[in-house]
């Protein structure tokens, strides 16, 4: 049986070997999707990471009205653009705390988000809108979807571009519109009869920001025109320089457009009015924010859309890739879909100088804020892809805000760097439940050892060793002794990941439990790689840390409320205790017990009452793991609520959230697990899909999980 075994297994490898290289032009371009009708799926964005333009069926924004009453508004983000409102109180985080006691001591936390001082350090800073470009008419008024007819857009997603085709009152409107790889810089080319005779032409408009009454997908705020400046600061024929303030926030921009075109002031404050060359039907532009006065020559529009080409067909040629053509099961070729298009939507939101929200750089949500619970899902999957700058760039935002997170530490009696949940590009967190979340922390020491993993030289270990030292000090603190019971225990005040529970009362939750021991062992080697002497402390701790809490023979959410399997109430929001074999590789738990744990929520977790579009990934990875993959596809491809994807590839979720990129990031990281496979995972291609003959995967340049 050996034999044969490793037989098959030398055959199977053989054939692997000999497979030619997916065709990734290919695989990209099947996916490239077309709108052919103005719904929310038909906004399609374009970014480089830290800078995003989300366009309607015009290949501009000229729509932005129809689309936000659709729950999709249309926006230009650069993740540097933050705006404070003013503070003539002076709040600061101990104008909205509470003391807690904490192992014993008293600790002050940020827990009074509904007073005057939680409130306002909740909304600010906010992520703010640069600009917003679209056609007008030639007096000056904005599209009718009356006058629009024939619509068909395509998202290019191998070159990065946007092209549009429509018809306006009669006339053919083309439209091509691109991201600079580089520069935070929008390229259009429009080409049309109606802007030769200038009845169509471009608008320029500087809004006020968000409207900040509404948390998630807000709409831009055209009010108070006085309350925002707008100043030319130069002008010549073809090009004008704006600076942009507002309160404390200042930034520039710059349009360049075609010779013979013309600039003007529009009706109201904020906004410019551009008319293409008389008698010309093509009008070139680009369109460039900064945060320092745009003193350069723009690139022409040929140039930046080489540029752009360039750098996407890199991007897609690079790293890892999946193919399932050839595939039987009716899904596969919807999976493929969703994996290439959250390839993309994460690449052009998710390099930015702040890591992203949960709704990156297209529309923004809980005020723009990183809520670094999530930034597992944000960041992880591009390691597995064999993509590291975009893990590298956010830890690098980790390392210049160390001093907050020592800080934090310091005011709450611990050593090392408390990581803030809630937080803008200052590291400081926001009121709420926020300061007893505590499942972020570990996150930096994964994302540190999957680079060393994935590179394992002394170049990363140097690189990233004071984050993993200093984040571990602070996880062995938060440690309490029972010597009563003779273990270590995670103790109140906390906030577990699945956030229904009483956080002054939650102890010993599953999946915490399990990543404190994972995180404290990567620490230490860690140390054993860089010549330091083992932290005994550490041993000690994962040596004797509290069992994950088990009632009735499957795991439960935390011990001390262990009513999981008795009370449907605690069976909605996150099964969190399944990211102990799924995410993270199952330090404490009992396969067996697992195992039964996950029939359990498959057959009767309340999946309306609240899921959200991560869960339905994560479970598939711990199916995986558990090796049961036809459970792990059916699960990943559940028609449930918060899993359905639009034609844009965005997954919204019910509610306020017109998407959701930790569900295009966890797609993406179950994935990899399940075509790249896990340290331990069974000797065959692909071992978290089926081996039923219905899918026929292809994958190359992964790097297996933990």
């Amino acid at each position: 049986m050996f034999l044969s075994r490793l037989a098959l297994g030398i055959f199977l490898a053989a054939i692997a070997s000999a497979a030619p290289p997916i065709d990734r032009e290919a695989l990209v371009t099947r996916h490239s999707p077309t709108a052919h009708a103005i719904t929310p799926g038909s906004a399609f964005s374009v970014g480089n990471g830290g800078f995003a333009f989300t366009a309607d069926v015009t290949g501009l924004q000229s729509l932005e009205h129809d689309y936000a009453l659709g729950g999709f508004p249309i926006e230009t983000m650069a993740r540097w653009a933050w705006h404070s409102e003013p503070n003539p109180h002076h709040y600061t985080l101990a104008d909205a705390s509470e003391v807690i006691p904490t192992q014993g001591r008293p600790v002050a936390y940020a827990t009074r988000a509904s007073s005057p001082a939680g409130d306002w350090l909740r909304r600010n800073p906010q992520d703010f809108p640069v600009g917003q470009l679209g056609f007008v008419d030639g007096d000056g008024q904005p599209l009718a979807l009356r006058d629009i007819s024939a619509v068909e857009q395509t998202l290019d997603l191998w070159r990065g571009e946007i092209r549009s085709r429509f018809v306006w009152r009669g006339e053919a409107v083309e439209v091509s519109t691109l991201c600079h790889p580089v520069l935070d810089l929008l390229a259009v080319r429009i080409r049309s009869r109606a802007v030769a005779d200038g009845r169509l032409r471009v608008q320029l408009s500087f809004p006020r920001g968000h409207d900040i009454a509404t948390k998630n997908s807000p709409r831009l705020d055209w009010t108070q025109p006085e309350s925002h400046q707008t100043r030319v600061t130069a002008r010549t024929p073809t090009r004008a320089d704006f600076e942009r303030s507002r309160d404390g926030l200042r930034y520039y921009a710059a349009l360049a457009w075609s010779p013979g075109g013309d600039l003007r002031a529009g009706p109201v404050p904020h906004h410019f009015i551009l008319r293409g060359p008389p008698g010309g039907e093509v009008l070139e532009l680009r369109l460039a924010f900064s945060q320092q006065p745009v003193k350069a020559e723009l690139p022409t529009w040929t140039h930046a859309r080489f540029s752009t080409a360039n750098a996407w067909a890199d991007f897609w040629s690079s790293g890892a890739a999946v193919d399932f053509a050839g595939s039987t099961d009716p899904r596969a070729a919807e999976l493929e879909r969703r994996v290439v298009l959250s390839q993309y939507l994460t690449a052009i939101q998710f390099d930015g100088a702040v890591p992203p929200s949960e709704t990156g750089l297209t529309v923004s949500s809980w005020y723009g804020k990183h809520n670094t619970e999530m930034v597992w899902w944000h960041l992880a999957h591009f390691g597995f892809w064999g993509r590291d700058r975009f893990v590298e760039n956010g830890l690098d935002w980790y390392r210049a805000t160390l001093p907050a997170a020592r800080a934090l530490a310091h005011d709450r009696g611990l050593p090392g760097a408390r990581w803030a949940k809630m937080v803008g590009p200052d590291g400081r967190e926001s009121p709420g439940g926020n300061p007893l979340i505590i499942w972020n922390q570990p996150h930096v020491i994964y994302l540190a050892e999957e680079l060393y993993r994935n590179h394992p030289t002394p170049a990363v270990l140097a690189a990233w060793s004071d984050l993993v030292q200093e984040t571990a000090d602070c996880l062995s603190a938060m440690l309490t002794w029972n010597a009563v019971a003779g273990r270590y225990e995670l103790a109140p005040p906390l906030w577990i990941s699945q956030e229904i529970y009483n956080p002054k009362l939650s102890r010993n939750p599953t999946f915490e439990l399990s990543y404190w021991a994972f995180a404290l062992k990567v620490a230490q080697e860690w140390r054993v790689r860089t010549g330091l002497p083992r932290q005994p402390e550490w041993d000690r701790q994962v040596a004797r840390l509290s069992a994950l809490p088990v009632k009735d023979g499957k795991y439960v959410a935390m011990e001390s409320v262990p009513d999981t399997w008795d009370n449907v109430a605690s069976r909605h929001d996150h099964p969190s205790f399944l990211l102990a074999l799924g995410m993270l590789p199952g330090d404490g738990v009992d396969r067996p017990t697992m195992a039964r744990t996950f029939d359990a929520v498959v057959k009767s977790w309340d999946w309306e009452t609240k899921i959200w579009g991560w869960d339905y990934p994560m479970m598939a990875m711990t199916a995986a793991r558990l090796d049961e993959p036809q459970r792990a596809v059916d699960i990943l491809l559940k028609d449930g609520p918060n899993n359905a994807y639009l034609p844009n590839g965005h997954c919204p979720q019910r509610g306020d959230l017109a998407l959701y990129l930790p569900a295009n990031g966890a797609l993406l990281s179950a994935v990899a697990l399940m075509a790249g496979g896990w340290d331990g995972a069974p000797d065959r291609p692909a071992p978290g899909f089926p081996t039923d003959g219905r899918w026929r995967v292809r994958a190359e340049g992964f790097h297996r999980l933990p």
